[in-house]
């Protein structure tokens, strides 16, 4: 018989949609540079909440992994992260008003999240977050915070405050996925060092790289995935 309460079975969801709604950008972004801000629009927080109330209202302790920062084409539409909207209507069984879009990192994710189980499944041992958990442009362009040396100083104390944040939800920090390649993986692990968030930081290769330029070895990267995400 569970002994959870239905107030703990709430508990997590209602906490991400609080850290959403109530994000705080970087105070001075540098010249040309745009925010990438979905959760300010009401449809899109509408659609985080159902996804959260959906797949998040149990007291499970989760990992975390980390992306680097919503682009335009996936969370930067839907707000959440490694989502297009194809694949939030057509595996998260999510209804939205944002047509059928998809990019190759979501496909990726979705063929390796239905390969480990199920987004059922998958969503109960782990949460994707983002090491910037807003994203940026410029000239209409996607950039990464680590992409602009002013961008990394300016973002700096938001993305530490809302890793701290996630971290006192009460997700597991014996170890977390860092999916983004060196840059990300190099950046996160520095945090670590100076914070102490984690005790191990596992990285694995971005899904749009492997996808435009390793794709014969998308499978072996499937399983590595796997790998990485199947362990208790």
């Amino acid at each position: 018989m569970s002994t959870r309460s239905p107030a703990k079975q709430a508990s997590l969801a209602r906490k991400l949609i609080r850290f959403y709604k109530d994000l705080q950008p970087p105070a001075s972004l540098p010249r040309g540079v745009e925010l990438l801000y979905p959760h300010k629009q009401k449809e899109t927080m509408n659609v985080v909440s159902g996804f959260f109330k959906k797949y998040y209202s149990t007291d499970h302790k989760r990992r975390l992994i980390f992306g680097i920062n919503p682009g335009r084409f996936g969370a930067g539409i839907t707000g959440i992260n490694f989502t297009a909207p194809r694949q939030l209507k057509e595996h998260c069984g999510i209804d939205h008003p944002f047509g059928q879009k998809s990019e190759l990192s979501a496909e990726f994710i979705y063929e390796m999240i239905l390969r480990y189980g199920g987004v059922e499944a998958f969503y109960n041992n782990y949460f994707i977050s983002a090491v910037s958990p807003l994203g940026y442009t410029r000239n209409g362009i996607n950039l990464n915070y680590y992409d602009d040396k002013k961008l990394l100083a300016a973002t700096k104390p938001f993305i530490v405050s809302n890793i701290q944040k996630l971290i006192s939800f009460g997700f597991r920090t014996d170890r977390c996925i860092c999916i983004g390649g060196a840059k990300n993986f190099e950046y996160l692990s520095a945090l670590n060092e100076e914070y102490g968030f984690f005790k191990l930081i596992v990285p694995l290769p971005h899904p749009r790289f492997i996808l435009q330029y390793r794709r014969k070895y998308k499978e072996d990267h499937i399983r590595r995935y796997l790998s990485v995400f199947q362990i208790n």
